[in-house]
């Protein structure tokens, strides 16, 4: 897949998927499939987006990120996206909804096919949307195509009921509209060792700041390194017992025997929700605690593995 930081134009005639494009959940897959089926009539398919959530900068309440830029580019690759525009919001944000078709998807990406979600908009100052979007490509000979809601449970699945799935530690249900378990990507760095000492050793890591901030507490989780998937009990939050500064998670591996992951980067997808963070009476019981959760992941990720997505 080629990627593109910039302007640069695209090689062939393309169908484009349009938008944000911030959780890759199934609402927006629906919108790319529509571009990849243009392959078939001989266009690239092409997604074209940000380089950073422009609701990033705003002053409202966002909520946090659901997927990592590296991330989605490799997801956007093994759905069998030809080339990924990445832009920066600066650059088109003031273009007029005119501008944007003439200068961007006919100029830029050579679109014969532009493909949207219902609610999308573009334009300046995000005033045009799908209806706009068929007339003006329509009077250059461009095929529009909409796509409705994908609907889970009777109402559609956005990026936002995702964000208060995660953040009420609703991490099945939030999975289920990604098409994939939630998670996050960062070094594994050094801690106190303490989990060490009661046989329980941990990878330690911050989740991305401004990633979406799951319910602390204590997850099932899959832990990937490498090429391999290994069954994980994480434990998200400020660790009551023996005191935390910041907010961390803290992941044992059961199974795993390897070498020390220090300064790797590891996968950890959090799949079900086993309990609240709580204060025990000491060590011994929360040694024995760990092991009871790890005994509860171990059964899910048994009955559950593969999980969607991976690979």
């Amino acid at each position: 897949m080629k990627v593109y930081h910039d302007l640069t134009p695209s090689e062939g005639e393309s169908a484009v998927a349009l938008g944000s494009f911030d959780g890759l959940h199934l609402g927006h897959r629906r919108v790319i499939s529509l571009a990849l089926e243009g392959a078939g009539k001989g266009l690239v398919p092409t997604v074209l987006t940000f380089a950073e959530n422009p609701k990033l900068r705003g002053n409202g309440e966002f909520g946090g990120l659901l997927l990592a830029p590296e991330e989605k580019i490799r997801l956007l690759e093994r759905m069998g996206v030809g080339q990924l525009y990445l832009l920066d919001f600066d650059a088109v944000k003031d273009l007029s909804p005119e501008a944007f078709v003439a200068g961007i998807l006919e100029g830029t990406c050579r679109a014969k096919r532009a493909c949207c979600g219902f609610n999308y908009t573009f334009g300046r100052g995000g005033t045009a949307g799908s209806a706009d979007l068929r007339r003006l490509c329509a009077g250059r000979g461009i095929e529009a195509a909409v796509a409705g809601p994908v609907l889970a449970d009777g109402t559609p699945v956005s990026s936002t009921r995702i964000r208060g799935l995660i953040a009420n530690g609703r991490t099945e249900e939030a999975a289920r509209l990604l098409g994939r378990p939630f998670g996050y990507e960062s070094a594994v760095i050094p801690g106190r060792r303490l989990g060490r000492r009661l046989g329980t050793p941990t990878l330690n890591q911050k989740v991305p700041e401004e990633f979406v901030r799951p319910r602390f507490g204590v997850y099932a989780s899959a832990v990937t390194v490498g090429r391999k998937t290994y069954c994980g009990v994480t434990d998200v939050g400020v660790k009551p017992t023996v005191g935390s500064s910041c907010v961390l998670a803290e992941t044992w591996m059961p199974g795993y025997t390897g070498p020390d992951l220090y300064g790797r980067t590891v996968r950890v997808g959090l799949l079900k929700f086993l309990r609240p963070e709580r204060r025990f009476p000491g060590l011994d019981e929360l040694r024995e605690e760990i092991r009871r959760n790890g005994r509860q992941a171990a059964e899910y990720f048994r009955k559950n593995h593969p999980f969607p997505g991976e690979g």
